[in-house]
């Protein structure tokens, strides 16, 4: 688990992370901004296998909002589209505007995102010079805690907030539309992620020292691939037979409850994670030995 420092995309740490360890198979769970900081999970080797199944967790995340600036990016690093003064506006009413944009919403990503249009990032379209529109997606913000507004200027308002919210939520879409339902525009000015499921930025390591714990085996941010899983799942423990069934990719016993399992054996490896089909659990994702 890494604390990414602002300036390095997602992608600069998984290859900061790749010459450490001359390991080629290093991944991410869920893209952090180059402005934003804060928690990235990796995972290396056969913990990639995880990483897809640890990113959909919900997250949470520490913000500042700027309302009465629109950018084309909708957070700082954007060139300012529209300004608009925020001078009126009373504490009150920037509170329910973020309220509105709590439960389940129909979000617009920006437009300079990651997410695909016909194979190609948008935000690489945009940089070409085209014009994108993406399609809303659903997701659900649990809530927003307002901490402090400041007005660092007369015509603009800093709302400092906590997000917490489902995977795939964008928090600078959250920034615009409250700013566009006032009237001013907003967009943000700093994002920091402090959670993603049950992992947080507090048991977090620098990049550099990430790497080095993870080059000596162990450390400040490295959690082994079992006690990773069972923080993400619930743990079965698995007779010696049912682990050898598994490790031929054979069905054991139901668990009895729903959703995934992970499947340890008696000396604490992971050897599955299994899913409940009918009587019997199939192995969703093996992890062989070595």
């Amino acid at each position: 688990m890494v604390d990414k420092p602002g300036g390095m995309t997602s992608h600069d740490v998984v290859a900061r992370a790749r010459r450490v360890l001359s390991v080629r198979r290093v991944g991410h769970a869920g893209t952090l901004d180059p402005m934003a900081t804060g928690l990235l999970v990796l995972g290396v080797g056969a913990a990639t296998r995880l990483l897809g199944y640890v990113g959909g967790h919900d997250k949470t995340y520490e913000a500042t909002i700027r309302l009465g600036q629109s950018t084309v990016t909708d957070d700082r690093e954007g060139e300012v589209l529209t300004t608009t003064s925020a001078g009126h506006l009373d504490d009150a009413a920037v509170a329910a505007a973020l309220a509105a944009q709590t439960g389940p919403l129909l979000q617009v990503p920006s437009s300079v995102s990651a997410v695909k249009v016909a194979g190609r990032r948008s935000y690489d379209r945009v940089r070409a010079g085209e014009e994108v529109v993406l399609e809303p997606r659903a997701v659900t913000v649990h809530g927003i805690d307002v901490h402090r507004t400041t007005r660092p200027r007369p015509d603009v308002v800093d709302v400092e907030v906590t997000v917490r919210c489902t995977a795939g939520t964008y928090i600078r879409a959250i920034a615009r539309d409250a700013g566009a339902a006032l009237g001013v525009g907003g967009h943000l000015t700093a994002l920091r992620r402090t959670a993603s499921g049950p992992f947080s930025v507090a048991d977090a390591a620098a990049v550099e020292d990430a790497g080095a714990a993870l080059a000596a085996g162990g450390g400040a941010g490295v959690l082994g691939l079992t006690d990773a899983a069972r923080a993400v799942f619930p743990e079965r423990v698995l007779a010696e037979a049912e682990a050898t069934a598994l490790g031929y990719g054979q069905r054991v016993p139901a668990t009895g409850a729903p959703g995934l399992h992970a499947a340890v054996d008696g000396a604490g490896r992971l050897v599955a994670l299994v899913e409940d089909a009918g009587s019997t659990a199939r192995v969703v994702v093996g992890f062989p030995p070595g």
